[in-house]
């Protein structure tokens, strides 16, 4: 049966699967034996995520329960996420799927800038507390794990949150013609009213209600933004075919 070829200091140069040697020249029993060793501590460098959250982000003190409890869960994804990348030398980084963790509605709450905050101080509790968790001799191979996967991690914030931009766009937009069409047929209720809040329409004064015929290039974008550049709310869509 044949072999693996071996290099000078006994790494197999040969590929396989999960047996393959690392770029970093840690052997498969080597990270099991690093991430078996961190695996018992994610709920200790959990619970230091959350605090220094605390100490360091305002905002993560004004949010309720629930959403706090949410980004707990969020942030010991992402520690999970990590070691089972880093525990397979041979997997791409995949750091999208710690969002699963969370509702969407979650990205309504906490903006893009906030989350970037969430990512960081994960990566730098864990960076700060990895020095004594391993021995000295894996520390480096380790931290620069944690910067490339942060990165991945970085990227994938960004396409999570264009992702959500996108589909609550959709949803605004169907939303609104449905407010419309409510005002337009004197249908108005509760509901609508709730459904108006829910598009940020928080106004208590006079309201307008303007009705005519659909330009040959509408751009209700524009006429939103106009009303906004005048201090105005603004509701509008297209009506009939």
């Amino acid at each position: 049966m044949a072999t693996p070829a071996s290099s000078a200091d006994g790494a197999p140069s040969g590929p396989s699967a999960r047996g393959a040697w690392g770029p970093d020249g840690l052997s498969p029993e080597h990270r099991d034996e690093i991430v078996a060793g961190l695996r018992e501590q994610v709920g200790t460098l959990t619970t230091r995520v959350v605090g220094a959250m605390e100490d360091r982000h305002r905002w993560f003190r004004s949010l309720g329960a629930e959403d706090r409890s949410w980004i707990t869960i969020v942030a010991r994804a992402g520690i999970d996420n990590f070691l089972a990348w880093f525990v397979d030398a041979g997997r791409a980084a995949d750091p999208g799927t710690l969002f699963n963790a969370a509702p969407r509605s979650l990205t309504r709450k906490i903006s893009l800038h906030q989350t970037v905050d969430l990512v960081r101080t994960t990566v730098n509790v864990v960076a700060e507390r990895v020095g004594g968790l391993v021995p000295p001799q894996d520390r480096p191979v380790l931290e620069l794990s944690i910067v490339h996967f942060s990165r991945e991690v970085a990227f994938a914030t960004a396409e999570v949150y264009a992702r959500a931009a996108e589909l609550r766009g959709g949803w605004d937009e169907r939303m609104e013609a449905l407010i419309v069409d409510a005002i337009v047929r004197a249908e108005t209720d509760d509901l609508v009213v709730s459904r108006a809040s829910a598009l940020g329409w928080n106004t208590r004064g006079p309201v307008c209600v303007i009705a005519g015929p659909r330009p040959d290039e509408p751009d209700l974008d524009e006429l939103r933004a106009a009303a906004a550049g005048r201090g105005l709310a603004a509701l509008a869509s297209e009506q009939g075919g």
